[in-house]
């Protein structure tokens, strides 16, 4: 995934926006359960693990660059103040069963002049947690609370990352998002980036409530 939009670094100013707003915004921002992860708030004892995720080459290999600490630490305070101001946003994630913060998941308001508002699914986590199957837990569980509790702009959930992000690509397929080659673009906040061009994956609330539908009979 690849999140600039609504939340974002020194260089990717962020604010929330009535779209894709819980109905009904409670003062506390809901968390999020699943068998193994925690989706919740940001704390002040997250932002060193995050900022050592920034500064890692190999979690940071498909955007412009590394984040310096400082610039990971305002991007904690942006996601903060996001998810206490909508409901809704990137939360911290945490394995339940060590307490360990391994990254974020959820969901980020992408307004590029390119195409019409949309919420974008996207996760960033720790080398360390990688390969154990959290991104797509957590992800899924994130489309829920989108599809069952928001207003969705567009009636759908996108999500977009570099061409050779295959990772990534493979968790949006994994999770039941499609790629709409006619929808790929150039990132127009790095218009000199040699990897602006993505590619947008999308699941709308038909194919989401179909695959729900899907999942609940296979389970019977």
């Amino acid at each position: 995934m690849n999140v600039m939009a609504d939340v974002g670094t020194a260089n990717h100013p962020a604010r929330g926006g009535r779209a894709g707003m819980v109905i009904g915004v409670a003062p506390a921002p809901p968390s999020i359960e699943t068998e193994r992860l925690l989706l919740r708030q940001w704390r002040q004892e997250d932002k060193a693990p995050y900022a050592a995720l920034n500064a890692d080459p190999e979690v940071m290999k498909h955007f412009p660059s590394t984040l310096a600490a400082a610039q990971s630490d305002e991007m904690v305070d942006v996601m903060t103040s996001v998810l206490a101001e909508n409901g809704r946003g990137l939360w911290a994630t945490e394995v339940k069963a060590t307490e360990t913060f391994i990254g974020f998941i959820g969901l980020n308001l992408t307004r590029f002049a390119i195409f019409e508002p949309r919420l974008e699914v996207g996760w960033r986590l720790a080398k360390h947690a990688w390969g154990n199957g959290y991104a797509p837990e957590g992800a899924r569980a994130v489309l829920a609370f989108a599809f069952e509790r928001l207003e969705l702009p567009g009636d759908e959930v996108i999500s977009f990352t570099t061409e050779d992000n295959l990772k990534s690509r493979r968790v949006m397929e994994k999770i039941g998002l499609v790629h709409h080659p006619t929808r790929d673009f150039d990132h127009p906040m790095f218009p000199d980036w040699p990897n602006r061009r993505h590619v947008l994956y999308a699941i709308s609330r038909e194919r989401w409530t179909a695959d729900v539908a899907a999942a609940r009979h296979r389970a019977d």
